[in-house]
């Protein structure tokens, strides 16, 4: 539990997706539709390893719509749950939470047990009504308390996850008990609202890369000691492939707390209920200068077009300013990834940047600066832009508090390459300054990020 799928299976599998499809589909070609090609993946995968309990996530659930025809469907599921809906994926299932749980509900069976957790009272009136007219036996999952899990940290970070654990645990309890697993052992550990050894195992040990994800990008020559260590890097990235309004939220918020100033610190933290964008801890004596950081929080963005930036990045932006963090600056990049091709991380990444199309990174580079300057910007920001000048990234000083430039709060990059080497350059070349940068958006863009800094 909590182990991702090895690239090896990934590219080989995937050679047999394409081959596959060809065959059956001779006369006109295309390429399975993303989440098709995903859930056969997955599948297929599970087929060869022979799992036991193949548990499947079906992104865009389950109604006879018109992406699921390329699907299948469990005829008998042993028990279906429902996570936390939110407004995803709105372009095909709907501009509203009813929809979106109309389409959801379609996993469930008749008389076949489902579990969901508290939902909006819009989806979970749909809910309820499909339950009932299947005679579905529904339970609504209460989150974990933390004293139900005392000495249990969750491998996933964020207040959300304990609704999630919840649920993975109910879902599992009545897997067990239907497919006759379910002995003692379980259920006098259950009687005493304690969780068996395997589940607490699994719920500390999962691992989910680009979700409430940090990596540490310290440079060799760093000299932190070791109570430092966790908290130290000149270059810190924080990455959550947050994409809809109600994830932009809970990553701010699991942002918001990774970024706060350890209580642990080997010195004291003065002013520190307004430290900002301008975090600098400032201690008494010099012996322990060489930790004095200047705090620079770099949000680094983007998002699809079927997005709306217009509600992502104001979620983003309040729900961190009301934990009293804030942003120092705002870069936005195209991704990498394509729908239309499967890449390895060794592939060269062309340098090439002329005919990229850079007019969704300058409207979302517009928003954050209505966001910033509370009002609209109606020169046009990307007139001076231009692919082949010097200046094709920012200044050394963009990190400059003092800057007077009203565009001074963020930058557009032609490719996300050149952005991990930009803030790379700024620490090297800022041995003081610490960055702490976010990168969301796009479950896309964080899996490129990823696959730069070759994690």
């Amino acid at each position: 539990m909590g182990l991702t799928y090895p690239k090896t299976s990934f590219y080989s599998i995937s050679g047999n997706v394409g081959i596959n499809w060809r065959t059956t589909h001779r006369s006109s070609f295309q390429c399975p539709h993303y989440f098709c090609f995903l859930l056969y993946w997955r599948s297929k995968y599970l087929y060869l390893k022979r799992l036991m309990l193949p548990l499947l996530k079906l992104d865009l659930e389950a109604k006879k719509t018109q992406l699921m025809w390329y699907a299948f469907d469990i005829k008998e599921p042993t028990v279906c749950g429902i996570t936390s809906l939110g407004m995803d994926h709105t372009e095909i299932l709907g501009d509203t939470l009813g929809q979106i749980a109309s389409h959801k509900a379609g996993i469930f069976k008749p008389k076949v047990p489902a579990f969901t957790v508290p939902q909006p009272p819009e989806a979970m009136d749909v809910i309820l009504e499909r339950a009932k007219e299947l005679m579905v036996p529904l339970e609504v999952t209460e989150p974990f308390d933390r004293k139900q899990i005392t000495g249990l940290k969750l491998g996933l970070s964020g207040d959300h996850q304990f609704y999630n654990a919840a649920l993975a645990v109910s879902l599992c309890r009545c897997w067990l008990q239907r497919t006759g697993n379910w002995g003692e052992k379980y259920q006098n550990h259950f009687q005493d609202s304690n969780l068996p050894d395997e589940f607490m195992r699994g719920l500390s040990t999962v691992h989910f890369p680009g979700r409430a994800q940090i990596v540490h990008a310290s440079s060799p020559n760093s000299h932190c000691s070791e109570i430092m260590s966790k908290n130290c890097g000149e270059l810190t990235f924080y990455l959550d492939g947050a994409h809809s309004p109600e994830s932009m939220e809970a990553c701010a918020k699991w942002f918001s707390n990774a970024v706060e100033i350890p209580s642990n610190l080997p010195f004291e933290v003065e002013n520190a209920d307004e430290l900002s964008e301008n975090s600098h801890i400032l201690h008494k004596g010099n012996t322990l200068g060489q930790f004095e950081k200047s705090f620079k929080r770099i949000l680094l963005f983007n998002c699809l077009d079927v997005r709306n930036p217009h509600i992502l990045l104001p979620r983003l932006v309040n729900t961190c300013a009301s934990s009293g963090i804030h942003f120092s600056r705002a870069l936005f990049v195209p991704n990498m990834s394509k729908y239309s091709k499967v890449i390895s991380g060794a592939s060269v990444i062309s340098s090439d940047l002329h005919g990229i199309d850079l007019s969704w990174q300058f409207n979302l580079q517009r928003i954050w600066e209505k966001i910033t300057h509370g009002k609209e910007i109606t020169s046009p920001i990307e007139k001076d832009f231009k692919i082949d000048s010097k200046e094709i990234v920012p200044p050394p000083e963009f990190l400059n508090d003092n800057s007077h430039d009203c565009f001074a709060r963020s930058a557009v990059i032609p490719s996300l390459p050149l952005a991990i080497k930009w803030l790379q350059d700024c620490v090297k070349q800022h041995p003081s300054t610490r960055l702490q940068v976010l990168v969301t958006g796009s479950l896309h863009l964080v899996g490129d990020v990823l696959k730069l800094l070759k994690r």
